[in-house]
């Protein structure tokens, strides 16, 4: 058996979690927060046996894709001491970060 941790964006994770009940996985998400625009993300545990770990990670490529987003990232004013304006910024979001770890002993009680 495999455990997938899976980081995705907010925008996608029910969408995921949906594609994913509908197949059989069993899924349990966790509300986290990080990366580089400090943005919502969506932190998913899924139990996978061996032979069904390529159709999770399949789904997982098809629902989550990577978008550019416009942000703002904070720029020195010339001249002013400690004085910032944001600026907007092209910046690639979505996807998903995916661990694949061996679990040693799975129970169910």
């Amino acid at each position: 058996m495999k455990l997938l941790i899976t980081v995705v964006q907010d925008e996608d994770a029910q969408k995921l979690i949906s594609s994913l009940m509908s197949e059989g996985f069993g899924v349990t998400k966790l509300a986290t927060t990080g990366g580089f625009l400090k943005a919502g993300n969506t932190t998913l545990l899924i139990g996978v046996d061996e032979e069904k770990l390529d159709d999770a990670i399949h789904i997982i490529e098809k629902v989550c894709k990577s978008r550019r987003q416009m942000a703002t990232s904070p720029s020195p004013v010339a001249g002013a001491a400690g004085m910032y304006v944001p600026y907007p910024v092209e910046v690639t979001v979505g996807g998903a970060t995916v661990f694949v770890l061996d679990v040693e002993k799975f129970l169910k009680l």
